[in-house]
């Protein structure tokens, strides 16, 4: 586990513990209710937004929206498939090399940048997240919370920043680290309860792969190469696998393989039965709604190009991009990657895949050898001329390489193919941006302004603070650096920026609508993390 993420999650738990000492900033359940009461939706909501906005300010989150649009069209083509597919999810990655993936309060899934890397297809990554999906659609964090809170409420609020520690991509040592503030060893009571938890949302998980199209042998594939993972790397220290939030044994493997097969054999039962007749009206105005590959309307998430069916040569192939993109985003040494891709494209004919020469090329740029880059991605281009990541490289190489009129010319072409691609939109605004010319800032400016309604990543926002800039939006731009300082995990400075744009004496009447409706928003956040910071610090004082 990183430093960084020790911090992060004692960092949860002592403001929880410490909303417990003060008596009035925390709402425990009552003993007489049930699961679904334990905290309500709006809590859970605003949880995973403060969990994510926390993250965000440690630098613990692969903020690109290709990565990120990928990953959500993933995941809701699997919530569309699901026992719950109305439900509002989030998803992200965590910057995390450790092999690992959660399900937070409020619809949050977090898939660490490890996992993705160590995954070797699209039905594994998908297997996953199908799992995650089913631990919320399933109320097992309710349940957990529940289920501690009628032992006593500090155990309940260890609970909690236990479940928070996973959060923050702790893998397997977390929930320990924060048991021992005081706690102890956690409970065997609630170990088996989380043990039944974990084979319930491998159930339910599996049968939401196979609902989506995915192959459910991937589960099974993927529990087997973790299980041979841990064994390689335990360093002759074996963690209590009881105590780790995903317990890879042999008989959870043989019951996610017994299940695929299963549902593999009614699958295959379903196509060898004759054609039924004609289903009454009703029924067939049911089968011709369209099953959305996004969430609800209001929901951020962005059109994605990746749509084709699972399976297939195209899904693996835009699969196997967006892994070596997240490797190389969330990589603390491009010097050795530089080497890793380098040196097995020199040496290992079956490693000059279009991906890993992909991926060869976003290290190069990130290392300042733009001209290089191009030259592993024309081949790929010729290739698949309408590969977005690859046109996207190729655009973004050349405004490195100082030809900013070409790239241009190419990222209008993309955007004329993609017109509601989010990746592709603050791409081409951002170079735009670098001309620092009012013509193209409002055309920078007309490219995100669609994006805010939908989006939650901060670059976004701060892409657009420029472009409103350039465009002579002065207000308009502090909104969206306010915004941008906001989701980033900066509230009181957020506060700080919208306190002193409203002083102004120029603002129209929608204008001081807006900001006085942000400042509304943000008031009690920052009352809330000023009061649990204070708690904090008073219990460290009385030693407490």
């Amino acid at each position: 586990m990183r430093p960084r993420s020790l911090l992060l999650a004692i960092g949860i738990a002592t403001q929880i513990v410490a909303g417990a000492q003060a008596g009035d900033n925390v709402r425990l359940p009552h003993l007489g209710s049930n699961a679904d009461t334990a905290f309500t939706r709006a809590e859970a909501a605003a949880y995973g937004a403060s969990m994510l906005r926390q993250m965000r300010a440690l630098g613990l989150v692969v903020d690109d929206p290709l990565a990120t649009q990928y990953i959500s069209t993933l995941g809701y083509r699997l919530v569309a498939a699901s026992t719950a597919p109305k439900t509002h999810f989030t998803f992200f990655i965590p910057r995390e090399d450790v092999i690992n993936s959660f399900a937070a309060p409020g619809g949050y899934v977090g898939i660490n940048s490890g996992l993705i890397t160590a995954t070797q297809s699209e039905d594994e990554l998908a297997a996953v997240m199908a799992h995650e999906i089913s631990h919320i659609e399933q109320h097992h964090l309710q349940r957990a919370f529940y289920d501690a809170s009628k032992m006593s409420p500090l155990y309940a609020l260890v609970m909690l920043g236990a479940l928070a520690a996973a959060a923050a991509g702790g893998g397997a040592s977390a929930p320990m680290a924060i048991a021992s503030l005081g706690q102890g060893a956690l409970e065997q009571h609630q170990i088996n309860f989380t043990r039944k938890d974990e084979a319930e949302a491998d159930r339910v998980g599996i049968q939401t792969l196979a609902n989506a199209g995915f192959n459910p042998d991937g589960m099974a594939e993927f529990f087997g190469r973790m299980q041979l993972l841990l064994r390689a790397d335990s360093g002759g220290y074996e963690v209590p696998a009881l105590l780790q939030d995903h317990p890879v044994t042999t008989l959870r493997i043989a019951e996610a393989a017994a299940r695929a097969h299963t549902l593999d054999e009614e699958m295959a039962a379903r196509r060898n039965q004759p054609a039924p007749g004609p289903l009454p009206r009703w029924e067939t105005s049911l089968l011709s709604l369209p099953r959305p590959l996004a969430p609800a309307a209001g929901a951020a998430i962005s059109t994605a190009e990746h749509v084709d069916a699972p399976g297939s040569p195209e899904a693996h192939a835009y699969y196997l991009l967006m892994r070596e993109r997240v490797r190389v985003l969330a990589s603390d040494d491009l010097n050795r990657l530089e080497r890793y891709y380098a040196g097995n494209l020199a040496h290992d004919p079956a490693f000059a895949t279009a991906s890993n020469h992909y991926g060869y090329a976003l290290v190069l740029m990130r290392t300042n050898h733009a001209g290089a880059a191009m030259e592993q991605l024309r081949p790929l281009l010729a290739d698949d001329p309408d590969s977005v990541p690859i046109r996207l490289a190729m655009a973004h190489a050349e405004l490195l390489d100082g030809q900013r009129a070409k790239a241009l010319a190419r990222y209008a072409r993309i955007a004329h193919d993609w017109p509601r691609n989010a990746a592709v939109a603050l791409d081409y605004a951002q170079a735009l941006i670098l001309g620092k010319d009012a013509a193209e800032g409002r055309t920078a400016e007309a490219l995100l302004r669609p994006l805010l309604d939908t989006s939650d990543e901060p670059e976004v926002y701060r892409a657009y603070g420029r472009a409103a800039e350039l465009a002579g939006l002065k207000v308009r731009a502090a909104e969206a650096f306010a915004d941008a300082t906001f989701l980033s995990g900066h509230a009181a400075a957020a506060l700080d920026q919208l306190t002193r744009l409203s002083k102004r004496d120029d603002l129209d009447y929608a204008q001081r609508a807006r900001i006085d409706a942000r400042i509304a928003f943000l008031t009690p956040i920052v009352l809330l993390e000023r009061q649990q910071k204070a708690d904090s610090v008073a219990g460290q004082r009385t030693g407490r």
